[in-house]
C-alpha cells in the first residue's frame, strides 16, 4: 500500500470508531508507532479536526463526517448482523472485503450509533449446522464474483461427485447461490459444451482468466429453464394437522410446495402444489404422522402407508435376529 492509500485508508479507521490506538493502526498497516505519528501529523495538516490524548488513542472531533452519508440505528444494526452472516457463509476473501466496507461504514456513523454496535458485535452468533467444515480455497466466491461482474472465464480443479481424480475446467460463470447449506455456481463449461451446476467446496483451485465470456443465459433464465425440463407434474395435495404441531414444522413446508393454510378452532389445514408427491412429501409428513391426516390425494395416503409397511416390516425382521 503507497502512503497516500495508507493515510486514507488511516482516516477511515479513525472515523470508524469513537477512540482509535496508535498501536491497532500500526498492527493494521503493519508499520512503526514512529509512522503512525507522522501520517497523524500529515492528516493534521490538512486541516482533519482530531486530537490526541497520550496512552488512550486518536479521536476525530464530533461532527466531522467523510463522506457526508448518515445510518439509522437500524441499520447500523443491520450491518452488524451481515458481518455475522458473511463469517460463516462466505470464503476468507470475501469476508475480508466485508470487513473493508465495514470498517468505511463505521466511518459515517455518530458516536451513539458507534457505541450500540460495539454493544452488539459480541452479543451476536450464527451457528453453523453443517457437521462437517468444508474446505475450498480461501478466494473461491470472491474469483466467480468477479468473474460474473466482468464478464470473465474462469480455469478451476474440480471434483465431481464419485471421483477420485479433479478435472480441469474452463467455465464461464452465470450466477451463484446457496441452497441446502451449500454454495453453487452455474456456468457454461467448455468440457461438457453445456451449462453445469458445480458445488464451490468441490473446488480444489481456481483463478480468474483474462477470456471473454460469450453472451449467455442468465441464472434467472437458466433456472426457469431447468424446471421446465427437469420438473415432474405439479399436483395438489391437502394436510391436515393439529395447530400445536405447526410451529416445529411451518420452516421445511416450503421445500415441498406449500402455498398456503386455512386456520381452523384445534386444526390447520396446509395446501400444497408438490412436485415431490412420490418421495419428499410423504416421507416428511411421517415425521409427525400421529398429528396430520390426509385429505387429499388417495395416492398420498397409500404411500404413506406403503412405506409405514416396509418400516414395519424391516423393525419385525432386525427384531428378530
Amino acid at each position: 500500500m503507497n502512503r497516500f492509500d495508507r493515510i486514507t485508508a488511516i482516516l477511515i479507521q479513525l472515523q470508524s470508531g469513537k477512540v482509535v490506538k496508535a498501536q491497532d493502526i500500526a498492527n493494521r498497516f503493519d508499520i512503526s508507532l514512529r509512522t503512525v505519528y507522522r501520517d497523524i501529523r500529515t492528516l493534521e495538516e490538512a486541516g482533519v479536526p482530531l486530537y490526541g490524548e497520550a496512552g488512550v488513542g486518536y479521536s476525530l472531533v464530533e461532527g466531522y463526517r467523510l463522506p457526508p452519508v448518515m445510518f439509522t440505528p437500524e441499520e447500523a444494526i443491520a450491518f452488524v448482523t451481515a458481518e455475522k452472516l458473511m463469517e460463516k457463509f462466505t470464503d476468507t476473501a470475501l469476508q475480508n472485503n466485508f470487513a473493508s466496507a465495514l470498517y468505511k461504514v463505521k466511518a459515517v456513523l455518530r458516536s451513539t450509533e458507534k457505541q450500540l454496535l460495539e454493544n452488539l458485535e459480541g452479543q451476536i452468533e450464527v451457528k453453523d449446522r453443517r457437521s462437517t467444515i468444508k474446505q475450498f480455497p480461501l478466494n473461491t466466491l470472491d474469483v466467480l464474483l468477479k468473474a460474473i461482474a466482468e464478464k470473465k472465464a474462469v480455469q478451476m480443479k474440480y471434483r465431481a461427485v464419485g471421483h477420485d481424480d479433479d478435472s480441469d475446467r474452463l467455465i464461464e460463470p452465470i450466477g451463484i447461490f446457496h441452497e441446502n447449506e451449500n454454495w453453487y455456481t452455474v456456468a457454461y463449461c467448455h468440457l461438457r459444451e453445456s451449462y453445469r451446476q458445480f458445488r464451490i467446496d468441490r473446488v480444489k483451485d481456481i483463478k480468474l482468466t483474462q477470456q471473454e465470456q460469450q453472451e449467455r443465459s442468465t441464472l434467472k433464465e437458466y433456472r426457469e429453464r431447468e424446471q421446465l425440463d427437469c420438473t415432474p407434474m405439479v399436483q395438489k395435495a391437502v394436510i391436515r394437522t393439529d395447530k400445536k404441531i405447526v410451529p416445529y414444522i411451518q420452516n421445511q413446508r416450503d421445500y415441498y410446495g406449500f402455498i398456503s393454510e386455512e386456520v381452523h378452532h384445534d386444526y390447520v389445514d396446509m395446501i400444497f402444489l408438490t412436485h415431490h408427491m412420490d418421495e419428499g412429501l410423504p416421507r416428511w409428513i411421517m415425521m409427525f404422522a400421529d398429528y396430520a391426516e390426509v385429505i387429499e390425494p388417495e395416492s398420498l395416503k397409500n404411500k404413506i402407508l406403503e412405506l409405514s409397511e416396509k418400516i414395519s416390516e424391516k423393525m419385525k425382521l432386525e427384531k428378530s435376529y
